[in-house]
């Protein structure tokens, strides 16, 4: 009889992405989300979350979206003083991870200061979980004692995690109810499980931002039609 996690990701994107979030928590089986803390609805999520208090929020940390919080992480960007691309940020020879650890350090910081606490740990593009970002991630969770999402292929020494199982298969090609079931069916022996999810609202800002734009449409009509069976309930992360 596991515990769901049904968690949000990219709050904060854009206006239409948080009220995709949060109507897929008030209508339906979303039990927390992610915040990114650099993109354009960045504020309309802190005055959402504010709102909805008992909607678990974590932080989305960001290296593949957006503008650095900090001025001083040249490794981290391009020309344009954008984060570079998943492709680039990969490359370890290039990435100073002293900057990352200091830019993802501001962007908690950024965080705590909209007078919110956080309840977890993820990052776009699961990128917490590429190897040579290790240190970073232990250095982090020291500091924080804040949990992670587990998806790591084998989490690293002494940090916690958000659940026993992460499955990620509602996502592109797999966004249908079935999918949710399969999910239930295969993990019904396990503690926790945590879902992953994008629900959104398609806005002018989507549509620059993100390629992934008529799914969470569907996610979001969905997850507040889902009816979970009675042996299953949701939990935000605490």
């Amino acid at each position: 009889m596991p515990t769901l996690i049904i968690n949000a990701d990219d709050f904060g994107l854009t206006k239409g992405v948080n009220y995709g979030i949060v109507d897929s928590y008030l209508d339906g089986i979303v039990s927390s989300t992610t915040m990114l803390v650099n993109t354009p609805g960045t504020n309309h999520a802190v005055s959402l979350a504010k709102e909805h208090p008992q909607l678990g929020v974590g932080i989305h940390l960001a290296l593949t979206i957006g503008k650095p919080v900090l001025k001083t992480v040249s490794s981290l960007i391009d020309e344009e003083g954008n984060f570079k691309r998943l492709a680039q940020q990969r490359n370890e020879q290039t990435i100073d991870l002293d900057e990352v650890l200091k830019e993802w350090t501001a962007q908690i910081e950024t965080f705590y200061g909209y007078g919110l606490r956080p309840t977890h740990l993820d990052s776009h593009h699961h990128i917490h979980t590429w190897s040579h970002l290790v240190p970073v991630i232990e250095q982090l969770s020291k500091t924080y004692h804040l949990p992670w999402r587990n998806n790591f292929d084998v989490p690293p020494l002494n940090i916690k995690v958000v659940s026993t199982v992460f499955d990620s298969r509602f996502y592109k090609e797999g966004v249908h109810s079935e999918s949710i079931d399969a999910i239930l069916f295969e993990h019904n022996d396990k503690e926790t499980v945590e879902v992953m999810c994008h629900p959104g609202y398609i806005d002018q800002d989507l549509l620059q931002l993100s390629s992934y734009t008529t799914e969470r449409a569907l996610e979001a009509q969905i997850l507040t039609s889902f009816t979970l069976p009675e042996y299953c309930r949701t939990s935000k992360v605490r």
